[in-house]
Order: C-alpha cells, then sequence, then structure tokens
C-alpha cells in the first residue's frame, strides 16, 4: 500500500496543510489503516517535491491530533484516531454548549453559529 498524496501548489491552502488533510483523512476512512508504517520525512519530502520541514510540519500537527505516533527510530504510523478523533470533537461541542447557554443564546443562535463556522471552515473560498 502507497500513501496517496497530492500537493496542489496553486491551491488557497499551504502545501503542509493539504498533506496533513490527506494523510487524516486517509486514516480516518480506512485508507491508511492502523498501525501503517509512513515515509520518513526525508522520504516523502522527496517523493513530493516538498522541503523536509513541509513534511515535519504535517507530521508534527498529525501526531498532535492523535493521528500518526512516532516509535524512535521503528518509524511513523497511523495511530488509532479515530476515537480519539470522536472523542475531542465531542468534548469541543460540550464546551461549545456550555459556553453558548452561558451567553444565554437559545438553541436556534447556537446552531446557526455552528452552520456558519462549518460554512466558513469547509466551503471554498
Amino acid at each position: 500500500m502507497t500513501l496517496q498524496i497530492r500537493i496542489d501548489t496553486g491551491a488557497a491552502d499551504a502545501p503542509y496543510e493539504q498533506l496533513r488533510a490527506q494523510i487524516a483523512g486517509q486514516a480516518r476512512d480506512g485508507t491508511l489503516p492502523v498501525g501503517h508504517r509512513l515515509p520518513t520525512v526525508r522520504g516523502l519530502a522527496g517523493e513530493l517535491g516538498l522541503a523536509a520541514n513541509t513534511v515535519a510540519k504535517a507530521y508534527r500537527a498529525l501526531e498532535a491530533d492523535g493521528v500518526i505516533e512516532t516509535r524512535g527510530r521503528n518509524g511513523t504510523f497511523v495511530a488509532a484516531a479515530g476515537a480519539a478523533a470522536d472523542r475531542e470533537l465531542a468534548d469541543a461541542a460540550q464546551a461549545f454548549a456550555r459556553r453558548a447557554r452561558r451567553l444565554g443564546l437559545d438553541r436556534a443562535t447556537a446552531r446557526a453559529a455552528v452552520e456558519d463556522a462549518l460554512r466558513a471552515a469547509y466551503e471554498p473560498e
């Protein structure tokens, strides 16, 4: 199994963000199964024509998100991220709901704020 990554140099998102999003998406949908060994930073940078620092930045963000884990000299692997991502999302949603209620907002206003934020995050500019 090979990592399928395409970097669009003309895209609005920075290359490290494109790389981060594609690896996270492939881990989430099972294209990259838990335990799959990822290429080294230098190896992937060479394959994609990116600077090693760009790949390292994406790997650091993925590790902070719990999508991948580094096992020292053994390499970098896809972690069991689904449960961690679901937990983090639920925690964020609960924190938002508590904050909206403390602010005195009704459910419709809180939902509208979430829809606006999702639209801004997921729709192309």
